[in-house]
């Protein structure tokens, strides 16, 4: 089997905005793959093209070895698209509303019944979409893109705006998709979802590609000083300085942390002071790898 997708140098310019810029990469077929950056970094745009809803100005697609614009009829059934923003028909229940998207795909009743239950709304089935939460949404969404049982899913931002559990409770949802076999395609502006879910990672901003591979191999391809945090009054902030190994010191006056690039010596040093309580210990992440790449404050 062949590369699931492949993007060859792709381009999308409204006017002087260049919202994507020569973009390309290649998703492997049972793949966790994610493309993530701030708002208007030209995910959307590229997933719109990748999915055949968007045509490029130039470059190359292919999905599964064909050409997904001009909308090609051969893969729509391979494929489910979970968009940014979801409407669903007014006034109809979670189960009206899939059992309607699995009629378009000529799927039985049954088996869009069973996908209330893999996406946990069972006991929503009754329910009215306007009565539904932000994530159960979400999941009715997730749903109705999965309902046909494609190889290849989109997923576009789908834990935009909802709280730190239910975004959670998504995660576990998503993983179980890609654990099913299927091919999942994420866009993201959360490092920390990327990091946790995706098997290779691309960063953009401003329409282009900054960096791509493994987050765990990003992260080790960064040199990062480790991050060591105690209470703040255990140390005076001059003595941490004289710590050997410790490159710089910040207290706000509720925690001290020291940057070091030693962090067993350092860590020694203050057991040696008896200070330790408050202790937290944080390497390099993704996002430490955005910043780096852009240079500025990650946008949220």
């Amino acid at each position: 089997m062949g590369p699931t997708i492949v993007v060859d140098e792709i381009r999308k310019h409204y006017k002087d905005v260049k919202a994507v810029d020569g973009v390309s990469f290649v998703v492997e077929e049972g793949e966790f793959f994610g493309i993530l950056g701030p708002n208007g970094a030209g995910k959307t745009t590229t997933l719109e093209i990748v999915e055949g809803l968007r045509a490029a100005d130039s470059g190359r697609v292919t999905v599964f070895g064909e050409q997904p614009w001009p909308r090609n009829q051969r893969l729509l059934p391979r494929i489910g698209v979970q968009l940014q923003a979801s409407s669903f028909f007014e006034r109809l229940t979670a189960r009206e509303q899939l059992r309607t998207f699995a009629a378009l795909y000529g799927v039985p009743a049954a088996r869009a019944d069973e996908m209330l239950d893999v996406v946990g709304l069972a006991e929503k089935a009754g329910t009215r979409c306007e009565k539904l939460s932000g994530g159960q949404m979400q999941r009715l969404s997730i749903a109705c893109a999965l309902v046909h049982n494609p190889d290849l899913v989109f997923l576009d931002e789908p834990t935009a705006a909802l709280d730190p559990q239910a975004r959670r409770n998504l995660w576990d949802l998503l993983r179980d998709i890609n654990h099913r076999g299927r091919t999942v395609v994420l866009t993201t502006h959360y490092l920390d979802e990327a990091e946790t879910l995706c098997d290779r990672v691309a960063i953009m901003d401003h329409g282009r590609i900054l960096e791509s591979g493994p987050p765990a191999a990003l992260v080790r391809g960064l040199d990062s000083p480790t991050r060591i945090s105690i209470e703040h009054g255990l140390l005076p902030e001059a003595a941490a300085r004289e710590l050997s190994g410790v490159e710089r010191v910040t207290d706000d006056g509720v925690i001290l942390t020291l940057l070091t690039r030693e962090p067993a010596g350092v860590l020694a040093a203050l057991a040696e002071r008896n200070a330790l309580r408050g202790l937290e210990v944080r390497g390099a992440t993704l996002e430490d790898v955005f910043l780096e790449l852009t240079g500025r404050e990650y946008r949220a």
